[in-house]
């Protein structure tokens, strides 16, 4: 009989556990851990999968070389730097998300885009600037 493990996973960021937490000591969510029951039996398929070039996808495994690639239009930006980092443009419908240090330009780079970009709809989303920083830079 195969042996069936616990694991805890943060809903939030990911972070595993083999208890369950109150608080993840990841992200410090407060009860964002979720059991996951698995078998050793899982746990080598999964393992040997991995290693094969296999990813798991729709609830099956699938080997990587058998997915079908789909090439998708894409809006090209004023910027041709940023449109080869993104595959030649945005894909209409998508998120990009840009990360980096703090005052590097992220979002004076993606402010200006969006201007460039005005006859789209854009969502400017930001998770550490507050909408008055957001507009000060706008106007300057």
């Amino acid at each position: 009989m195969a042996k069936v493990k616990s694991q805890y996973i943060c809903q939030n960021c990911g972070n595993t556990s083999s208890k369950w937490l109150g608080k993840c000591t990841n992200c410090e969510g407060w009860n964002t851990y979720v059991e996951e029951v698995t078998t050793k039996a899982q746990k080598t398929a999964e393992t040997k999968a991995k290693m094969s070039g296999l990813a798991f996808g729709q609830n099956e495994v699938v080997n990587i070389q058998e997915v079908q690639s789909i090439k998708e239009e894409r809006m090209a930006t004023a910027d041709t730097e940023l449109n080869r980092v993104l595959g030649g443009g945005i894909v209409p419908g998508s998120v990009v998300l840009l990360g980096g240090e703090p005052g590097i330009g992220k979002s004076t780079l993606f402010l200006q885009l969006a201007v460039k970009l005005s006859r789209y709809h854009i969502l400017y989303v930001s998770g550490e600037e507050s909408t008055q920083q957001i507009k000060m830079r706008a106007d300057r």
